[in-house]
């Protein structure tokens, strides 16, 4: 097994990254009291968003433009035959159909380019929804009847749904290589054996986690326009950049002739991590109209062929001794990332979270029949806690401890999971658990009745840490203050509905002394924004805004020297205050602006920032914990979530709203995690059941308890960048699922190790041990 190896981040960086110089200066996170940082302030784009004027990629609407759709295969393994399209071509408002065979679209897809798994238009289909072919029209109306007069023939061939079936001898293969997909992922310190021989309790459990569907409000789409040989695509992404590379690639271009824009994204949480076939496709038969077109996904096209979170079968056994202190855990997991290469990983938590000396996750992934598997906030992670939550818990009953104390007994403050067993930069985990448990009232709620008849009440805890949360290089960022002191930030960032941009301008603000009001943010466009790697795994402020924070220091320091010799003081002894660059020794030296500006006959001044590296030795890690009460029906197997608080300890806090907006936003995700979200399979077709917003049951304002309360541990991280911020997308989906699903079986007694926990499943398991009401 591979002793140590550090997994945190590489599963994000799927693109060659560039390197960028060191800083030209280092700054230290702000010390004391700040203006701006910290406090809660409304969203910079705020009255676009609500008035409806900020133009998402689903707003683009083009002069002459096309609507394009997509004819996918209905079986979940089968051989394309043969396709007859003369019908289509004949259709009123069609321009184009396109299939495996014209010209150009024989393009790779899915596993690496020099061993592609598939092609653009699957030959082979490994799953109902793959593409076949496409059209483009003059209307969506039109490109959708013509999709449906295409006449396909398919060989139909066995299929399989569950991992564990697909790696039996005689299951049906869906590659040539098998259906087993690499070796796996190990992971071992200590010994096992040794461990589990000096716990005094060892428990050993199974837990299940179903698939779960990304569902953002905005579909999945593109428009993509040639002029000449340049191609403009504005695509709903999370990382520009990584579609212009994409798609240069793809159709063999210079990256300088593929633009790619996204100004505002209508919601992801990773689904759009990875450049879409209907981008490449739009693109192709654009090409060959010589008119835009635009592909939009239909709401049914989202549930089942741009990603999910795969789903889990996982086993952990642990050991502690009476007094709580865990001498061993063992995690074996087998997942199936769907019909091609994906992540299914789950383990990293084992490893991580909890001091143990002796602990080893043992992964198998199996390729199934079903879509493909993708990012899905905190990858793996949710999973992980479902189970590592539970058996926590588990064992402090068995030994006779408050689940609270059993944490914290086992708190670590080095990361294990790397070489060195590297320090943190901060931990706010046990803050984050004693907070949490004070504000919650966790002791008076234990305290409290559960309840005599058939509503029994429960609390709940679970905490949690996310692998990802440090960001990094390579990024830039540009800064531009104009004559009259205002000031143009760029960066290719994205904003994916987290409020970078807001954050942005915030620390622009805070470093430059001016108002917020004077700060403009330009993100996400390749024409004419630097690079920034993809938005995901909670590295966007902590990579993004320190880079933002260096550029505007720069504008700042040519500004200084200027000022310096203007006014005859040395340049660290200038502030800038009420649009004047004024003297902190002698406040009656001081000069505005844009006399400063004007006066080297300039009509603004430029700034560059380079993200510089992560301190070494150290590792970066944002923690929390969640608290849940709930109110089980044992007569109906319902659950009614009563209250929830997520303490979360990301560093230092930006923007107190986005912040909190963050939490309950994961928290939100948890609910649908732990008791209502899962995939559908028909076992006789392999086709889902449940591809609408109906019978896949996401959380409504309806299923969020009005009691809910962030708690925001701030460890005042000096270290870990220039903000002393770390990342918090993901950090508050982890452990909310696995706070209910504790909070229930402290109310009814009975441990329900299958998500999520909706009544049928509930009902059974009261029948079975004779609690139903």
């Amino acid at each position: 097994m591979d002793k140590k190896k550090d997994y945190s981040e590489s599963y994000f960086f799927t693109e060659p990254q560039p390197v960028t110089p060191e800083p030209v200066e280092e700054l230290k996170p702000w010390a004391g009291e700040t203006r701006i940082v910290g406090k809660k302030l409304p969203r910079v784009d705020a009255y676009e968003r609500v008035s409806g004027t900020a133009e998402f990629t689903f707003d683009i609407n083009l002069p002459r433009m096309l609507h394009g759709a997509i004819l996918r295969c209905p079986h979940a393994h089968a051989k394309v035959k043969s396709i007859d399209i003369a019908k289509a071509e004949e259709m009123p408002g069609v321009h184009v159909v396109m299939t495996g065979r014209t010209q150009g679209a024989d393009i790779p897809w899915y596993g690496r380019a020099n061993a592609p798994e598939s092609k653009l238009f699957g030959r082979v289909c490994r799953y109902a929804g793959e593409e076949i072919a496409a059209v483009a029209a003059e209307t969506p109306q039109q490109a959708w009847d013509a999709v449906r007069a295409i006449k396909a023939e398919y060989e139909e061939l066995p299929f399989v749904l569950d991992p564990e079936e697909a790696l039996k001898p005689d299951a049906p293969r869906i590659h040539e290589s098998g259906n087993q997909v690499g070796a796996g992922r190990q992971q071992s310190r200590g010994d096992l054996e040794k461990g589990f021989a000096e716990a005094d309790v060892i428990a050993e459990r199974t837990y299940t986690v179903g698939t779960h569907i990304h569902v953002p409000m905005e579909s999945f789409g593109s428009v993509a326009k040639w002029d000449g040989d340049e191609l403009t695509i504005w695509d709903s992404t999370q990382g520009v950049y990584s579609v212009m590379f994409n798609v240069a690639r793809s159709l063999q271009m210079p990256f300088n002739k593929v633009r790619v824009i996204c100004k505002y994204m209508g919601g992801a949480f990773g689904s759009k991590l990875t450049t879409g076939k209907y981008t490449v496709i739009a693109a192709l038969m654009a090409r060959m109209t010589g008119r835009p077109v635009k592909i939009f996904l239909t709401r049914e096209e989202s549930y089942i062929c741009v990603g999910n979170r795969p789903g889990a079968k996982m086993t952990i056994k642990a050991g502690v001794k009476k007094d709580g202190t865990l001498t061993a855990l063992h995690l074996k997991n087998i997942a199936s990332p769907g019909a091609y290469s994906g992540g299914a990983a789950v383990g990293f938590q084992v490893m991580e979270l909890y001091k143990c000396p002796n602990a080893a996750i043992d992964e198998s992934f199996a390729y199934t029949n079903v879509g493909p598997g993708r990012p899905m906030r905190a990858p793996g992670f949710p999973q992980c806690s479902w189970a590592l939550e539970q058996m926590m818990d588990e064992l402090a009953e068995k030994v006779g401890m408050d689940p609270i104390g059993l944490r914290l007994k086992n708190i670590s403050l080095v990361s294990q999971s790397t070489e060195n067993n590297d320090p943190y930069t901060s931990t706010g985990l046990e803050e984050c658990l004693v907070r949490g448990a004070e504000e919650f009232g966790w002791k008076e709620a234990r305290a409290k009745n559960r309840g005599n008849g058939h509503i029994r009440r429960g609390v709940g805890i679970a905490a949690g840490v996310w692998s990802a949360g440090a960001g990094g290089p390579p990024s830039t960022a540009t800064a531009n203050m104009f004559v009259d002191g205002s000031v143009v930030i760029k960066t290719g960032a994205m904003d994916i509905g987290t409020g970078t941009k807001t954050v942005a301008c915030m620390v622009a603000a805070e470093e430059l002394g001016l108002p917020i009001e004077q700060i403009k943010i330009v993100n996400a466009d390749t024409g004419t924004t630097p690079y920034h790697y993809s938005s995901g795994g909670s590295m966007t402020l902590p990579g993004a805004v320190p880079t933002v924070r260096l550029a505007v220091a720069d504008v700042k320091r040519q500004l200084f020297e200027f000022a310096s010799e203007d006014l005859e003081v040395p340049a660290d002894d200038l502030e800038i205050k009420d649009g004047a660059v004024v003297s902190r020794s002698d406040p009656e030296k001081s000069r505005q602006i844009s006399q400063i500006i004007q006066s080297r006959r300039l009509m603004n001044i430029v700034g560059t920032g380079y993200r510089g590296p992560n301190p070494e030795g150290k590792a970066i890690r944002p923690f929390g914990a969640h608290f849940a009460e709930v109110e089980v029906n044992t007569k109906t197997g319902e659950v009614k979530l009563v209250r929830m608080l997520g303490a979360h300890e990301s560093g230092r806090v930006i923007n107190r709203m986005t912040y909190d907006n963050q939490v309950l936003g994961g928290m939100t995700q948890g609910i649908g995690f732990g008791m209502s979200e899962h995939r559908v399979m028909d076992r006789q077709t392999g086709r889902m059941c449940n591809v609408n917003w109906h019978d896949y049951k996401i959380p409504t304002a309806m299923d969020v308890p009005a009691d809910h309360m962030v708690v925001a541990v701030d460890p005042n991280d000096m270290e870990c960048n220039n903000l002393g911020a770390k990342g918090l997308g993901e950090p508050p989906v982890i452990p909310a699922g696995a706070a209910i699903a504790n909070a229930v079986y402290d109310a009814i007694g009975i441990r329900v190790t299958d998500a999520p926990i909706y009544p049928p499943r509930l009902i059974k398991l009261l029948a079975e041990k004779g609690k139903r009401g």
